[in-house]
């Protein structure tokens, strides 16, 4: 890559440096879906004296999704939703987008080809699909006679960026964070600017003039996003933020609490790039630093952002957990339920038919928004690996295909993290109560309500737990245990002990006997 450093100075405080200007070039949108504060964009617009801008249906992503059955895919009609004022606000500004449905690896470089372009601009991926995507188009370009310029754009720091005083990449937050702190400076946060460059954009030649497809057309069935009400788009994404500013003092308080409009909602517009992480990050960091009542709740929330940059690290450093290993390789060794136990186990887990009201009310959210709670993502996640039993990749699949905003990186990062298979994860011994946890988190119940109206009328004492209310107070609330709502599918304290023993094999701290599931 054409881009040069000084070797003594961090990557994060240097600028890319292009030494050539270009009469055409290309930017390849893809997590980046915003006209703003956007790496690749300014670059090309900067270094072009003609810039056209393309974004890629890949099929390589889509056709698996379609193979697993996600037709109704909430985040094809996201990704449509948001690429409309895209185009839009490109269209304003004297260019346009083009907008493919192929292969990536094969339509970029036939794109660049016939647009005759010197240079493609992208923002980094970093998931080792990805990667070896974009080594084969940039191998393809250069066949060319063509570069491709590649930037950091959806992290602060990544790679080697921050790393131990002995130069080795951290595996414990905490002090990854503390580091990250300490590194970051004004540079690192600022926005790339847009606007002053905006003459070098070029509309969108005839043979590319196309309407966006339908979500039937990319071979999508209709989802319920707009039952949802997300909002999408640049626009979207800033209205939430905005609304986020106003309560982010308080996010420290009310982040756990699932019937509480606690988070930023910001995630999928984190995954998809409609915003810049740079805009949440600095803000966030402005906060800190001037004090006051925000300043805790602002604190809390820049460590949520950190945890993308530390996953994303992680990733970069032990791609192996990309081919569903553990991080901790002794935990490969790990023993679960028996197959005909653990896949009635975890189909009940995705039906919602757990008998835990708050882990069914957070599955059934998930089914029927593609968003789950943080609280409660720790929560399902430990109930089906610690009190079922199931392999811990299964739940990372079923949210890989549910999550509106998944992300590999800290996807893989949250699942290892409740399986105590995973860097800084919670202690294997660490196993949460599912009513214990309704009880701290929902004690009203409002939560539960809401997915389960089945259980509404129960009194609050019986919400978190109801096979112990007595049978006139299940009759009065209309509850039938086995009937209309399912009866525990375990006994939570019975396997605990089972887990324990199971993860006590692994570390050398038991008999060595697994106990029946």
């Amino acid at each position: 890559m054409p881009n040069s450093r000084s070797p003594s100075t961090p990557a994060s405080r240097v600028p890319y440096r292009i030494e050539h200007r270009f009469a055409r070039g290309l930017v390849w949108f893809r997590r980046d879906l915003r006209a703003d504060d956007h790496a690749a964009l300014h670059y090309a617009l900067k270094h072009c004296e003609k810039v056209w801008c393309v974004f890629v249906f890949d099929r390589e992503i889509l056709d698996p999704l379609l193979a697993r059955g996600l037709r109704a895919d909430r985040r094809i009609a996201f990704i449509l939703a948001s690429l409309a004022p895209l185009r839009a606000t490109l269209e304003q500004a004297g260019g346009g987008l083009i907008v493919l449905d192929d292969a990536a690896r094969q339509a970029i470089p036939k794109l660049a080809a016939g647009l005759d372009v010197e240079a493609v601009f992208t923002n980094h991926d970093y998931e080792p699909s990805a990667i070896a995507r974009d080594a084969d188009v940039r191998d393809a370009l250069a066949g060319d006679s063509r570069v491709f310029f590649t930037f950091k754009d959806q992290v602060i720091f990544e790679a080697d960026e921050v790393l131990t005083g002995g130069g080795t990449p951290f595996s414990v937050f905490t002090p990854y964070k503390n580091a990250w702190l300490r590194t970051v400076q004004p540079f690192d946060l600022r926005p790339y600017p847009i606007e002053p460059y905006l003459g070098a954009l070029a509309p969108v030649p005839r043979p590319w003039q196309r309407a966006l497809p339908a979500a039937e057309d990319l071979g999508f069935a209709e989802s319920n996003l707009a039952e949802v009400a997300m909002p999408t788009g640049s626009d979207g994404a800033h209205a939430l933020f905005d609304d986020f500013l106003e309560r982010i003092g308080d996010y420290e308080r009310q982040r756990n609490f699932p019937a509480v409009r606690g988070p930023s909602y910001l995630s999928v517009h984190l995954r998809f790039g409609t915003i810049s992480i740079r805009t949440l990050a600095r803000t966030a960091h402005e906060i800190v630093l001037r004090g006051g009542a925000a300043a805790p709740g602002a604190a809390v929330w820049l460590s949520e952002l950190i945890w993308r940059d530390f996953y994303f690290m992680i990733l970069h450093h032990h791609p192996r957990v990309a081919e569903g290993k553990s991080f901790h390789a002794e935990y490969d060794k790990l023993r679960w339920v028996e197959a005909t136990a653990g896949d009635r186990y975890f189909e009940a887990w995705c039906a919602a038919r757990t008998g835990y009201p708050l882990v069914d009310a957070a599955m059934l959210q998930i089914a029927q928004s593609g968003y789950m709670h943080n609280r409660l993502r720790m929560v399902t996640a430990s109930f089906l690996i610690k009190d079922l039993g199931v392999d811990w990749r299964r739940g990372e699949q079923y949210f890989a295909d549910q999550l509106n905003d998944f992300d590999f990186s800290a996807n893989n990062g949250g699942w290892q993290w409740a399986a105590s298979t995973g860097c800084d994860a919670q202690p294997y011994f660490r196993i949460f109560n599912p009513v214990t946890q309704s009880e701290n988190f929902d004690p009203e119940g409002r939560f539960i309500r809401k997915y389960l109206p089945v259980l509404e009328k129960l009194p609050q004492k019986y919400i978190h737990a109801p096979w112990t209310a007595p049978e006139r107070v299940l009759a009065e609330a209309g509850v039938k245990l086995g009937v209309n709502y399912p009866r525990p599918i375990v006994q939570h304290d019975v396997v605990r002990a089972e887990t324990l023993e199971r993860y006590g094999v692994v570390k050398g701290k038991a008999s060595g006997r697994l106990p029946a599931p």
